[in-house]
């Protein structure tokens, strides 16, 4: 346990950041599945899809989340999918 009352308030907002950062990397994993799904079963939808998945990937790493070159790499992949 820390004695140094910044170190303790430290904590508790690495806490929450981590919560949030995690959550953000689900959603995006979330909708790069359903657009994965859609593309593979030629749905109709697969547009609208596509461009969540590229808003969310680029939304992760621009908080960092994960790094720039995995985005463009997932938005390459993503991209030859919907072709």
């Amino acid at each position: 346990m820390p004695n140094m009352i910044q170190t303790v308030k430290r904590q508790r907002q690495d806490i929450k950041k981590r919560a949030n950062n995690v959550g953000q990397a689900t959603s995006m994993r979330t909708s790069k599945k359903k657009f994965l799904t859609a593309a593979k079963n030629n749905e109709e939808n697969a547009n609208e899809l596509y461009v969540q998945a590229v808003k969310a990937i680029d939304k992760a790493a621009s908080k960092g989340i994960i790094h720039p070159n995995k985005a463009a790499r997932d938005k390459s992949r993503l991209s030859k999918k919907l072709a």
